[in-house]
């Protein structure tokens, strides 16, 4: 049954073919919905300033960057809105990033369409959606007081470091890339590897091969 709630949303995805399919879905699940697409953060930001939305439907990764950099400037804009991260990337790993930086919800592109369907129906009826997987992890990781995942461990800025020394590229490279220096890069090297308990890149490509999906 269609919600008859008028409700708007914004699908913000570089891929037409994801913005046009879960178009379709919305149109299935609710009552005359106001739909509008964004390739970008330029376009997104410009709908978000020129109406109000209801949903966000937003993808990781953009041309013009990662999204998660995005989510407190979105909400300075609509404070009230929902935000439903909906990407191709494990939510092992993402989810609770997504979470904690503000998102309402995070769900894989590769769910079914009835999971996809039951996430756009929660973000309205609880104003939130996470799947059973993650909700058992958050319950394990807060029983134990540990993260399951490493990874976890690391701050964002960690990350993005890490990555970089995986592809092999040296301190000075990864300085002129972050605009940061070659000291700063050392501390967070240093810092990754004592969190992780690892004193060797090779151990730190293995732990980004089990835990890590790009």
């Amino acid at each position: 049954m269609k919600s008859s709630n008028k409700h708007s949303f914004l699908i913000a995805d570089d891929h037409i073919v994801v913005r046009q399919g879960v178009s379709l879905l919305i149109k299935e699940l609710f009552q005359n919905p106001i739909i509008y697409q964004a390739g970008s953060f330029k376009d997104t930001f410009k709908i978000l300033n020129e109406t109000p939305i209801d949903l966000l439907v937003l993808d990781i990764n953009f041309p013009d960057g990662n999204s998660l950099n995005i989510i407190a400037d979105v909400k300075n804009i609509q404070p009230k809105i929902k935000i439903l991260i909906f990407s191709g990337y494990d939510e092992d790993i993402y989810a609770m990033r997504y979470l904690n930086a503000g998102a309402s919800g995070y769900l894989n592109k590769g769910s079914s369409e009835e999971e996809m369907k039951q996430a756009l129906q929660s973000m309205f009826v609880s104003g939130k959606y996470i799947t059973q997987k993650i909700k058992d992890r958050i319950l394990d990781s807060y029983i134990s007081k540990t993260p399951i995942n490493p990874l976890e461990q690391l701050s964002n800025r960690e990350v993005e470091v890490a990555r970089l020394l995986i592809k092999g590229y040296g301190n000075l490279e990864i300085s002129e890339l972050l605009q940061v220096k070659k000291t700063t890069v050392s501390t967070f090297k240093n810092r990754i590897f004592e969190k992780l308990e690892i004193d060797n890149l090779a151990s730190l490509i293995e732990i980004f091969h089990l835990y890590f999906e790009d």
